[in-house]
């Protein structure tokens, strides 16, 4: 009697283990069976977004981009209810599968590959800005122009190939133009909470990238609010667009304090009604509109800021029967018929 009770043990659990293993094969199979309906759904995404920033230039009486409209996840602005903006879905059925789309203005940042007399002053403000300490802030910038340039010539403070051969593992400078803003983290000086910023949620510093005393007491943390990927992209037409920038990149413009940048942001707020007098800018000098927005910095706008963006990047989310994945593509409009698909990847 035993014996046969542990024979139908064995067989319960072997049983049981065969039906798990199926279980998962079948799950796997389905899965890959839907791999080309989730990359087809991301796809779909992207064309969706292309025809969303296509009509929005289409729009009469709306000559700028701004964070009331469609395409940003407003209600739209005036000229919206007679156009098919107004029937746009923010989630999208399509067969079996379905996709939710999210765009983001990338000229709502500055551009990191600007040229370099430009990120001269630009790259101190970020800096000071972000609280990091004056004596890291020329090293930091140095690193960053360092890394950009073509030659191997060292700045003063500065890093080029010949530092970064001594780090484990060696690499070279890159000694071209940022293609994506995490190569900032491979910049002398540049930690992650100068990358991220202390706002990060998912970010918690270590042991190592502490500042410590010399005792090994963690010293007490700069405050740093924003970080680097809060206010510069590698892919942008070069402006900032007054309309989507946060007041954190606003205050990168030279001669542009807190108190400025914010009287911007909360100038641009409410319905726009034609007449340019409130809601969005339609040109970089309604910002005069605001009382104490001196005239000398409605003039420093214009250098650095626009009201129209041609950048942006496409987040699609995907599902078929349960197996999800994100798409993202870079989108550069340039007209209602020409916006081109820079880049296209999922994770």
């Amino acid at each position: 009697m035993i014996i046969v009770m542990i024979s139908i043990l064995v067989l319960t659990t072997l049983a049981a283990g065969f039906a798990y293993s199926m279980k998962v094969e079948t799950k796997l199979a389905r899965n890959a069976n839907s791999e080309a309906e989730l990359e087809w759904l991301g796809r779909s995404g992207v064309e969706y977004a292309r025809w969303i920033l296509a009509l929005q230039l289409q729009i009469p009486n709306e000559p700028y981009d701004g964070l009331d409209q469609v395409w940003a996840g407003g209600a739209g602005g005036i000229g919206t209810s007679n156009s098919p903006l107004a029937e746009v879905q923010k989630e999208v059925h399509l067969a079996d599968g379905s996709f939710t789309w999210k765009i983001t203005d990338l000229e709502s940042k500055f551009n990191i590959n600007s040229p370099e007399p430009v990120m001269q002053q630009i790259l101190p403000q970020a800096l000071t800005l972000m609280g990091v300490d004056p004596s890291q802030a020329t090293p930091i910038v140095n690193s960053i122009l360092d890394w950009i340039d073509v030659d191997d010539q060292t700045r003063v403070e500065g890093a080029e190939t010949e530092y970064y051969q001594t780090l484990n593992p060696p690499y070279a400078a890159k000694n071209g133009p940022i293609d994506d803003i995490s190569e900032l983290l491979l910049i002398k000086g540049i930690t992650p909470e100068i990358y991220y910023g202390a706002s990060a949620t998912d970010y918690q510093p270590n042991y190592f990238s502490q500042q410590r005393n010399r005792f090994g007491q963690a010293a007490a943390p700069p405050a740093i609010t924003v970080g680097l990927t809060n206010l510069f992209t590698p892919l942008s037409d070069g402006k900032v667009n007054i309309n989507t920038a946060s007041a954190e990149v606003l205050q990168l413009i030279p001669g542009v304090d807190p108190l400025i940048a914010e009287a911007i942001v909360g100038g641009r707020a409410g319905e726009d009604d034609g007449t340019g007098l409130m809601g969005p800018y339609r040109a970089v000098n309604q910002v005069s509109r605001m009382p104490n927005i001196p005239q000398v910095i409605v003039g420093q706008l214009g250098q650095f800021c626009d009201v129209r963006s041609r950048t942006f990047q496409v987040e699609v989310d995907a599902e078929v029967g349960g197996y999800k994945r994100t798409f993202y593509a870079v989108l550069g409009r340039n007209s209602p018929r020409d916006v081109q698909i820079l880049t296209f990847y999922w994770k």
